[in-house]
């Protein structure tokens, strides 16, 4: 890429590129402040990730647990049947949400209360257990919500941080070079003016 842009060193053109230059640098004290907010914001989803994760994993185990638990005493066939008839135990729902010009999923859940199920061949463990699973199912749905929402913040910070990049090293330097040259241009042009009227007037 040349250093400078390829003008005319004209005044018309000198104002011009001034005028771009102010512009260029509002864009990007802009994209700045956007980058430095995207940046605290994905600091603070990853605490709150890191969080939640521990959270969950901590449900997952215990939701295991317990269906461990119930598979001792009622048999895996019988959970089986019991699951087929089983109301949902969650609800949720799912709409866009938008933070810093992002868009990702958000997740509306919460565990349906307890249907009761058939009473034979039935075992306390399992209301206990399929507690558990909601729960967990309710804590497995935040934190894919987080996660999605950390990964798309992550990628427009790495966008705004390539064009504040673009702006800083590339884009205003050139911009800037070009109206050296041009300034430089003009003072010598205005000098070699100057030059030959005091030649003039001492011929005349």
């Amino acid at each position: 890429m040349e250093d400078r842009l390829n003008l005319a060193p004209t005044k018309s053109n000198l104002l011009a590129l001034r005028q771009q230059v102010d512009f260029l640098d509002e864009g990007y004290q802009l994209l700045e402040r956007k980058r430095e907010m995207l940046t605290r914001l994905v600091y603070s989803k990853l605490k709150e990730y890191q969080a939640l994760k521990h959270q969950a994993h901590l449900s997952l185990r215990q939701a295991y647990r317990s269906l461990s638990i119930t598979q001792m005493r009622m048999g895996t066939q019988r959970i089986r049947q019991l699951a087929l008839g089983m109301p949902p135990a969650i609800k949720a729902n799912i709409l866009p949400r938008r933070n810093m010009g992002v868009q990702y999923p958000s997740v509306d859940i919460s565990p349906n209360p307890l249907q009761p199920v058939g009473i034979l061949g039935t075992d306390v463990s399992l209301d206990k257990t399929r507690k558990d699973f909601s729960q967990m199912a309710v804590q497995m749905a935040k934190l894919a919500e987080l996660e999605s929402a950390l990964w798309r913040l992550l990628e427009e910070q790495r966008k705004t941080q390539k064009r504040v990049n673009a702006l800083k090293y590339n884009i205003i330097p050139r911009y800037q070079r070009s109206i050296s040259f041009i300034e430089n241009t003009l003072e010598e042009e205005e000098r070699d003016a100057l030059f030959q009227l005091k030649v003039l007037q001492q011929r005349a």
